[in-house]
C-alpha cells in the first residue's frame, strides 16, 4: 500500500521560500541529555536497588518487561518532562530513552506501567525510603561532622474521590499533606499523609529511625532537627534532649511570649521611630509552656516596621548566641521551600490515582528522580554555570538536545545538534561521571 506523506501549511513562507513541516523525520529525539541521568544512576546504582523493592507477581513466561525496567523507564520520564503515563505510548519507541533505560525494543505501554504502580504497597514504600536513606549515606566518603534535618509538610491537591480525600482548611482545599525531609539538598523521606492528621503526624517516628540509622553508620555524628513552629511538639523536644538530639524549632507567638518579649519589642519599634526603617533586633528568654516540665531557651526576633511589630520565636538547645542562631541556623531551613519547589517540577503532585499506595509510590517515584537530578548537580555541575540550577533548568538547558539517532547490531550512534549551546558543558559533565 502506497503511503503518502503528509505536510501541514500552516507558516507563511521565509525569504520566498514555502515552509512544509511533517512528523517524518525519523529516529529523532529531543531528549539526548538522558544519557546524563543513565550516567549517574551507573555511578551511584539507585534505580538498581529501588528495582529490588518491587515483587513481581507475574507469569514468568508472560512477561516482556521488568518491573525495575518499568521503575526506570517512570523515572526517566518523569525527569525528562513527562508526567502522564499516556506520554509512554509514544515516548516507548523514542531510541534514546530506551538506551537511557538499558533496552534496545519498545518500552511498556501505559496500561503496563500503571498496573505496575497499582502493585505498590506498604512495603515497597518502606523499602524505597530505606534506598533513600542509603543512597544518602553512600554520598559521603568520610564521615560528616553534623548533620541538619529539615523537616516539612506541604499541600497535593486531590483530583477528584481519592482513598484519603479530606478538606484542609489552611489550603481551603482538598489534598494531601505529604511530609518531606532534606539534609542539605538531598532527599531522606517523602511521606503521604491525609490533610486530616496534624502537620507533625509521624514526624517524631521518621525522626527517631533516621537517628538510629545515621548512628549505627556514624556513631559521633552531630545530629539537628529543625522545622517550623507546625512540628514543635513538647514529647518530641524531650525525646530529643533524651537522646542528645540538638533542634531549633519555630514556636508559635502567644501572650506570654509576647509579655516575655515585651522589652525587645518596645527597643525595635523605637529604633524605627526614630531611623524610619524597618528594624530586627535579636535576643533570647526563658520559657516554659503549660505542657512543658522545664523552662527552654527561646530566642526572639523583634522586628519593626511600617506595617507594625512581627515578631519570631524559636526554641532550641543550641548554644550559639542569638544572631547567629537564628540568621545562620534557622532562617536557612527556608531553602527546604526550593526543594520542595522541585519535587513539583518534577511533578510529585501528580497524585491522581484512586488507590493511597499508588500515589504514595508515585511521590517516591518523583523522589527518586530528583535523586537523580540533585546527583548530577553534586557530581556532574560542580563549578559550572548551572551548578545551583533548579531541576526544570538543568532539565531545559542540559537534557533537552535534539539528536538523530542511527542503531544497528553493533552500537548505537547518537548525532547531537550541531548548534547545542552546551555542547562544551555537555563534554565536561560527560567526562566527569564517566571518569567516577
Amino acid at each position: 500500500m502506497t503511503v503518502c506523506t503528509q505536510t501541514v501549511d500552516l507558516f507563511p513562507a521565509c525569504k520566498s521560500r514555502k515552509i512544509d513541516v511533517d512528523f517524518d523525520g525519523g529516529e529523532i529525539t529531543s531528549d539526548a541529555g538522558l544519557l546524563l541521568l543513565r550516567q549517574v544512576d551507573r555511578r551511584i546504582g539507585l534505580l538498581k536497588e529501588a528495582g529490588r523493592c518491587l515483587v513481581d507477581d507475574r507469569v514468568r513466561g508472560r512477561v516482556h518487561h521488568g518491573m525495575d525496567q518499568m521503575l526506570r523507564q517512570r523515572v526517566i520520564g518523569l525527569a525528562g518532562g513527562y508526567e502522564d503515563l499516556n506520554d509512554h505510548d509514544s515516548l516507548r519507541h523514542d531510541l534514546l530513552v530506551q538506551t537511557a533505560v538499558n533496552r534496545d525494543v519498545p518500552l511498556a505501554s501505559s496500561p503496563t506501567l500503571c498496573r505496575m504502580e497499582n502493585k505498590a504497597n506498604r512495603q515497597v514504600a518502606v523499602d524505597l525510603h530505606k534506598v533513600l536513606v542509603e543512597q544518602f549515606i553512600a554520598s559521603f566518603d568520610k564521615p560528616p561532622e553534623e548533620l541538619v534535618l529539615d523537616f516539612d509538610a506541604t499541600d497535593n491537591p486531590v483530583h477528584g474521590l481519592q482513598e484519603g480525600r479530606f478538606f484542609h482548611g489552611y489550603y481551603d482545599r482538598y489534598c494531601f499533606l505529604p511530609l518531606y525531609v532534606f539534609c542539605g539538598d538531598q532527599l531522606l523521606a517523602a511521606y503521604l499523609r491525609p490533610s486530616s492528621k496534624d502537620q507533625a503526624r509521624h514526624a517524631w517516628a521518621i525522626l527517631a529511625l533516621l537517628v538510629r540509622r545515621f548512628r549505627q553508620e556514624w556513631p559521633d555524628v552531630r545530629i539537628i532537627f529543625r522545622a517550623d513552629s507546625g512540628f514543635c511538639r513538647h514529647r518530641m523536644l524531650n525525646w530529643m534532649e533524651r537522646e542528645n538530639v540538638e533542634y531549633v524549632v519555630g514556636i508559635a507567638q502567644n501572650a506570654r511570649l509576647k509579655r516575655l518579649s515585651e522589652a525587645l519589642m518596645d527597643e525595635a519599634e523605637a529604633a524605627h521611630a526614630t531611623e524610619n526603617r524597618k528594624v530586627q533586633l535579636l535576643g533570647e528568654i526563658k520559657y516554659a509552656a503549660k505542657s512543658w516540665k522545664n523552662e527552654r531557651r527561646v530566642v526572639v526576633r523583634a522586628e519593626h516596621g511600617p506595617m507594625g511589630s512581627n515578631p519570631r520565636f524559636v526554641v532550641t538547645n543550641l548554644k550559639e548566641d542569638p544572631e547567629e542562631l537564628y540568621r545562620d541556623r534557622y532562617c536557612i531551613r527556608g531553602d527546604m521551600e526550593n526543594r520542595i519547589k522541585e519535587q513539583m517540577m518534577l511533578f510529585s503532585t501528580r497524585t491522581s490515582a484512586q488507590q493511597w499506595w499508588t500515589n504514595q509510590f508515585r511521590l517516591l517515584l518523583s523522589g527518586l528522580a530528583y535523586v537523580l537530578m540533585e546527583r548530577l548537580r553534586a557530581l556532574g555541575l560542580k563549578d559550572t554555570e548551572l551548578q545551583n540550577a533548579q531541576c526544570s533548568t538543568i532539565r531545559l538547558k542540559l537534557l533537552k538536545i535534539g539528536a538523530v539517532i542511527t542503531r544497528n547490531t553493533r552500537r548505537i550512534c547518537i548525532h547531537l545538534s550541531s548548534t547545542f549551546p552546551r555542547a562544551e558543558l555537555f563534554r565536561i559533565v560527560a567526562a566527569r561521571l564517566a571518569s567516577g
